[in-house]
């Protein structure tokens, strides 16, 4: 009789511990890229989940087996529409602290925009904080503006509060970044400002929740044989503790799902004005029409529809992406069939 095994390999990753509910709906964006621009641009985008699709395009990356030929990729349609910049805020650098304010300047926002809804009140004083923040100029590193989106121009959205998104600008100097955030200040922000069609991005975004869950669903444990007799059911873990209470490797029951999660390197098939164009027969499941701006992301992405998702630059791109650069793909045909089933 061989020895008896004593271990068995892990089930699940503990990279992602702890498990447990994300605080926002709206991620903030921990990582921010480094990119060779001239211009300053900003670095993310805020957009909805509509839903999924697929499409033929041509295979356009070269050494693939089907370089050259027409292949079908899933799609997901995220609906993205103009960005009102509410603020310009500065941040100075010191070692001991890291990041920290140094001035931040309001505009006022259009009166459509119901920002009443997220903040009761707004700081005044708008072109002596910029005057601050001009004169700081060589003490900034970074600058950043605050975007809201605008919730009436997207298909399937009925609510009326805006969602709020710092965002960093990247490419050309401080100054030059300063300048680019005072223009746009009180502006809107296009989505073709930011991406263009063919780059990659990452996604960021809350998954889709389901509840407290046990082990078995949640980190995927082997059941117990449910021919023999289990005095305290099968689809449990057999040792919970060591002599001092439970380790934390323990796989046990608890929130599975609405966690923040981060889809790296997602390549954008096409970005468009008119959201008809890609809305199947009858509107996307759960959501609906697409009216506004959109883009065309290849693969599926976090969350369910309606779910505000963030486009960033690409923080580890790959080598393929670096050596080719952004090149926009050939789209030949997009399935607008029903997706409400029979």
């Amino acid at each position: 009789m061989g020895a008896r095994k004593k271990r068995a390999p892990r089930r699940g990753s503990l990279g992602y511990s702890p498990r447990k509910r994300a605080s926002r709906l709206v991620p903030r964006v921990k990582t921010w890229p480094s990119i060779e621009s001239s211009e300053p641009i900003p670095l993310a985008f805020l957009g909805y989940k509509a839903g999924m699709t697929h499409a033929f395009i041509i295979d356009d990356r070269p050494g693939n087996p089907t370089f050259g030929q027409e292949i079908m990729v899933p799609i997901t349609v995220v609906e993205a529409p103009p960005l009102v910049v509410l603020a310009v805020r500065g941040y100075g650098y010191d070692p001991n602290r890291g990041l920290y304010t140094l001035g931040e300047a309001w505009a006022e926002p259009p009166s459509d925009l119901e920002l009443w809804r997220k903040i009761p009140t707004l700081s005044k004083g708008k072109e002596e904080n910029l005057r601050i923040l001009q004169d700081n100029a060589g003490r900034l590193e970074e600058v950043r503006i605050l975007v809201a989106s605008q919730p009436k121009l997207v298909g399937g959205l009925s609510k009326k509060k805006p969602d709020l998104l710092e965002v960093k600008i990247g490419g050309g100097t401080v100054e030059q970044q300063l300048d680019y955030a005072v223009k746009k200040l009180g502006k809107t922000l296009e989505l073709g400002e930011v991406f263009k069609p063919g780059q990659l991005v990452d996604v960021i975004a809350v998954t889709r929740g389901k509840g407290f869950q046990g082990p078995v669903k949640r980190w995927g444990v082997k059941e117990l044989p449910r021919w023999h007799k289990h005095r305290k059911g099968s689809r449990r873990v057999g040792a919970r503790s060591h002599g001092r209470g439970t380790w934390w490797e323990i796989p046990q029951a608890g929130q599975t799902g609405y966690h923040r999660r981060t889809e790296y390197n997602k390549r954008i098939l096409a970005i468009g004005n008119n959201g008809y164009e890609v809305t199947p027969a009858g509107g996307f499941l759960h959501y609906g029409l697409v009216r506004s701006t959109y883009a065309l992301l290849a693969g599926s992405i976090p969350g369910v529809p309606k779910r505000p998702v963030i486009l960033r630059y690409p923080v580890r791109p790959p080598r393929w992406y670096q050596k080719l650069g952004v090149k926009e793909p050939k789209i030949t045909y997009i399935s607008l069939g029903s997706k409400q089933g029979n």
